[in-house]
């Protein structure tokens, strides 16, 4: 009868995966619903987040969660807040497209899907840029520490998430050459080195986590995605507040000191939500604090 965390915050990306969002109908009670996802979802399957609008909307508080919000900044970064997000994982996608029927049909009738998106390993964890993807992400204890919240805390075993869809104009990036694209990420693509004399407004300057008052650590979970009409990455963050993701986001987007994102440059985020990622006890969902 223990509690613990959501395994899929601290596994590495599965092969193949589903990354979705779930609305929920306005005539229909969530709570029946949402219990019988709680119950019957194997947690094996992946990752499973609750959205403020949710949790309000059948009376429960978790402390530290709020709706998506962009910062003030020149660029722009929609916010696409959900009821729930969910990311499957599979080793192939026959189990991945198996696990999302299964899915719809536990919450058919209360929730519809708002948007889903398959994704993919890419070159052994690859951005489709060709750059190595989470370099910097916390391990084994350390990722634990930063993504997963501690036992006596108000959500205990909980993770907070942070999940955007980035399109990447990869025509426009690969017209820069190979230095022009290493100063855009601020690591050599060669051996993934990080370029101490980058530009300011290189990817891994804005972004380091160690640098920010406090430090904002998060265990990134991103996978690419290729469609017929887009492609990118959908970027995972999980964290015991989401204060750390925020903080990062505003200084990419240059809400401080003015300097955005060279990543800016060829991508741009189309989605935008907050997710409390319940702990799990007994192999299912505890919503014990939502009083479930």
């Amino acid at each position: 009868m223990s509690l613990s965390h959501q395994p899929a915050v601290l596994l590495p990306p599965a092969a193949h995966g589903r990354s979705f969002t779930l609305r929920r109908h306005p005539d229909a009670d969530p709570r029946t619903a949402l219990e019988r996802l709680a119950a019957a979802f194997p947690i094996e399957w992946g990752a499973i987040g609750l959205g403020a609008p949710l949790i309000r909307a059948i009376g429960g508080a978790v402390p530290g969660l709020r709706p998506f919000a962009a910062p003030a900044a020149a660029v722009d970064i929609p916010a696409t807040q959900a009821d729930v997000w969910i990311a499957l994982r599979g080793d192939d996608r026959s189990t991945v497209f198996d696990r999302a029927e299964a899915l719809a049909r536990l919450v058919d009738g209360a929730f519809e899907i708002a948007d889903a998106v398959d994704t993919f390993l890419y070159a052994g964890g690859r951005d489709l840029t060709g750059y190595v993807d989470g370099t910097a992400n916390p391990i084994e204890a350390e990722a634990l520490a930063v993504a997963v919240c501690e036992a006596g805390s108000a959500t205990p075993l909980s993770s907070f998430a942070a999940v955007q869809r980035w399109h990447h104009d990869l025509a426009r990036f690969r017209r820069h050459d190979e230095a022009g694209r290493d100063a855009i990420i601020g690591r050599r693509f060669t051996d993934d080195e990080e370029i101490e004399d980058a530009p300011e407004s290189a990817h891994v300057k804005r972004t380091a986590q160690e640098l920010f008052d406090p430090e904002a650590f998060m265990v990134r979970r991103s996978m690419p995605f290729a469609t017929p009409e887009a492609c990118g990455l959908e970027f995972v963050a999980y964290c015991r507040t989401l204060d750390a993701f925020e903080r990062m986001l505003a200084h990419m987007a240059g809400a401080d000191d003015g300097i955005v994102d060279a990543l800016f440059g060829f991508s741009r985020p189309v989605t935008g939500g907050y997710y409390w990622c319940p702990p799990v006890r007994d192999g299912r969902l505890d919503l014990g604090i939502l009083g479930s």
